[in-house]
């Protein structure tokens, strides 16, 4: 009798053990998998997010009139007028909208790199851009017709002011090696484009989310009919052009020393 209670405790010490190392096993072989996945996660694309559905700090208070607008009213009008002569009021010209473009190539075999560059777009600018399309396939470049390829950004009334005051005022002083921006780049109708190497520039961008350097083009459309009044208009709205070919602009005598 002892002997059979002797043998069933042994039996079942035994199953016991059998059952603790599939277990074990089983948990063992549950990691490897579970850190395959986060190994998985890791190299892939992280999801974009749209930030212009974010409440932010002064949700709900009024709005205040742009500074650079007010700026363009009150003082850039009439010295544009006394330099040009201009007689007519509506001859004056003023900024009517800014375009900003983003051509991703690497969107053909990512696609989700272009959700994170429509991301960044939106908290660039504050309003959803728009996703463009191919107009004809390549097959060079593997292209098919009506493939997203870029995506683009129209501003105009308080967003084009308020834009543009960012760009002056914090983002160009970012550029490395800033000497100022380009004279030539006037399309002979009055408006002027400027290529971005990197979207770092924009204070709104974190450095630490940032998964790829891209570039983009920024044109300003003025109602200016000729280069040098869109020139002298983007001059004194603080545009820091580089070289001597900026608009004469009149300056104060000083007083000799005595």
């Amino acid at each position: 009798m002892a002997t059979k209670e002797k043998g069933a405790a042994k039996g079942g010490a035994k199953g016991g053990a059998k059952a603790g190392a599939a277990k074990g096993g089983g948990a063992k072989g549950g990691a490897p998998a579970k850190g395959g996945g986060k190994k998985g996660g890791a190299a892939t694309t992280r999801a974009a997010v749209d930030f212009t559905k974010r409440d932010h700090a002064g949700a709900g208070l009024p709005v205040a009139a742009p500074r650079l607008k007010a700026h363009y009213e009150q003082t850039v009008r009439a010295s544009l007028a006394k330099q040009f002569g201009f007689t007519n009021p509506m001859q004056i010209p003023t900024l009517e909208k800014i375009v900003i473009n983003c051509g991703v190539g690497e969107a053909v075999k990512q696609p989700k790199l272009l959700d994170v560059v429509v991301e960044e777009l939106a908290l660039i600018t504050g309003q959803k851009p728009v996703r463009r399309k191919a107009k004809k396939s390549v097959a060079n470049f593997g292209l098919r017709e009506g493939q997203d390829i870029g995506a683009s950004v129209t501003m105009r009334g308080a967003r084009m002011w308020e834009f543009l005051d960012r760009f002056v005022t914090v983002a160009c002083p970012r550029i490395r090696d800033f000497r100022g921006l380009g004279t030539k780049s006037f399309d002979g109708r009055g408006n002027y484009t400027l290529g971005i190497k990197e979207q770092m520039i924009f204070p709104e961008i974190n450095y630490d989310m940032v998964e790829q350097i891209h570039g983009m083009d920024i044109t300003f459309v003025t109602s200016a009919e000729k280069d040098a009044h869109a020139f002298a208009l983007l001059h004194q709205l603080g545009m820091p052009f580089r070289g001597d070919d900026k608009p004469v602009t009149p300056k104060v005598a000083q007083p000799s020393a005595a």
